[in-house]
């Protein structure tokens, strides 16, 4: 556990910022290695099956994993004003929501995915394997919760490493069994599903054994967890924001697939490789805006308002050098990047440019996440979901369908439609953010005199 409201705020920052950012990098090594796999060895039918999952895992899952957001944002604010009774009573909460929901979007998943392959136009030869492919991944779903659950109480109390240490052996087995199941045991797109059920539930299980042997304050034990529905209420207020924010995001991909399966089997495979490369590319914006709201979170539970604002600049100056270094990588190496998931020249030729479209403008996509990491560590998520709404679907999506309509222009109108909807989300953030309307949410309040209200 950490105390982020003591000390330099970069260096705090940067330190609880590089596990998470090292966790994600592996976290999306799941979905990388599936794609490589399937690409080499299976074919570009199964690569895009694959690719297409994945935006309905997200949409399935996100909700939950947004409202899960909520609790971390929570647990930072009472760990940063010493309260650990609601410390203990919102990890308790927090486990009981994870297990139910788990539940019901497993079944959910399994019911309605191939629903949602036929609302998306997905080539009929490609919904065979998509489905048996999600079937297995939403019946190991309570893994994924649960790890995911574990790890966003381990972040609220300032601790980002333990998580990364069980999630890197966790990618590890996933790459053994995925080999085994694929190529040794030639069982396919089932083996690839079947592995990363397996990688993640052990990575929980591990996790879950080690916290219970050396941490006894967060002891996990089901006899033992108790619902509070004052903290589980402040959680779906703080968290149900995120949880459609990231619905909206996840239902924007699909509208954007949806574009995109009119172009073909190829357009797809493209898209699904190069947005595979894409979401490492943002990882450390997504990382350091985490690690924002953490931050945010203690020093407003703790009534150090002032350090928010330079915790601010230092992230930037930090996420921006990234920004510059990522769009350098991938827009001059964009197609060696392409060709480790595939040999197909045309999935190729489109995946490096839609990255050199998409690499351009990195530094926007930074710059919109860091401000909204401040909004969301204050516990302002209704702003955030709104913002998100508004760039996606009111422009990113119209957009894409717009410029896409235009025969010269095609299937590039999705790919430039993505920058044009960070940029709106950029402007609205920012503005919002100097308004300074976010700092009258946050859920432990001080008055004039420095006293709790």
């Amino acid at each position: 556990m950490k105390d982020l409201s003591q000390g330099k705020e970069g260096i705090l920052i940067f330190r609880f910022a590089v596990p998470m950012l090292l966790g994600n990098v592996f976290q999306q090594m799941y979905n990388v290695v599936d794609t490589i796999i399937v690409g080499k060895f299976i074919g570009n039918e199964a690569l895009a099956a694959v690719g297409t999952s994945f935006p309905i895992i997200f949409m399935l899952i996100s909700f939950i994993i947004g409202i899960t957001m909520g609790f971390t944002i929570i647990i930072s604010q009472y760990f940063g004003a010493k309260e650990m009774d609601d410390v203990k009573k919102a990890i308790s909460t927090l486990y009981l929501f994870v297990f139910f929901a788990s539940v019901i979007v497993s079944v959910a998943g399994i019911l309605l995915s191939g629903w949602i392959f036929h609302l998306i136009d997905l080539p009929e030869q490609i919904i065979p394997q998509a489905k048996r492919f999600l079937s297995i991944y939403f019946s190991g779903l309570i893994f994924l919760f649960g790890y995911n659950g574990t790890s966003a109480i381990l972040r609220g109390l300032g601790d980002s490493k333990t998580p990364l240490y069980f999630l890197i052996g966790s990618v590890i087995l996933n790459i053994l069994l995925d080999l085994v199941f694929v190529i040794g045991f030639g069982w396919g797109i089932e083996g690839v599903a079947v592995a990363t059920v397996l990688s993640q539930a052990c990575a929980f299980i591990a996790q879950i054994l080690y916290l219970n042997r050396y941490h006894s304050f967060l002891k996990f034990s089901f006899s033992g967890l108790v619902f509070d529905r004052k903290i589980f209420n402040q959680g779906i207020r703080i968290g149900l924001p995120t949880g459609f924010q990231q619905t909206f995001v996840a239902t924007g991909m699909l509208a954007l697939y949806w574009i995109v399966n009119q172009y073909g089997v190829v357009a797809n495979a493209a898209y699904s490789v190069a947005g595979r490369i894409d979401s490492f590319a943002v990882m450390p914006a997504m990382s350091f805006s985490a690690a924002l709201s953490t931050f945010v979170g203690q020093n407003l539970g703790a009534n150090r308002p002032d350090r928010i604002t330079r915790g601010l600049r230092q992230t930037l100056l930090m996420t921006s050098g990234f920004a510059v270094a990522i769009t350098i990588v991938t827009v001059f190496f964009g197609r060696y990047l392409m060709m480790l998931f595939t040999s197909d020249q045309e999935v190729i030729r489109l995946g490096r440019e839609y990255l050199i479209v998409i690499g351009s403008f990195y530094i926007l996509f930074t710059t919109m996440f860091v401000f909204n990491g401040i909004l969301r560590g204050a516990g302002a998520t209704f702003i955030p979901m709104i913002f998100t709404l508004l760039a996606l679907w009111a422009v990113r999506v119209p957009v894409a369908y717009l410029l896409s309509s235009v025969p010269s222009i095609g299937l590039y109108g999705v790919f430039w439609s993505i920058p044009i909807g960070w940029f709106t989300g950029v402007v609205l953030s920012t503005l919002y953010y100097f308004s300074g309307k976010w700092r009258s949410k946050a859920v432990v309040r001080y008055d004039e005199r420095g006293m709790r209200v």
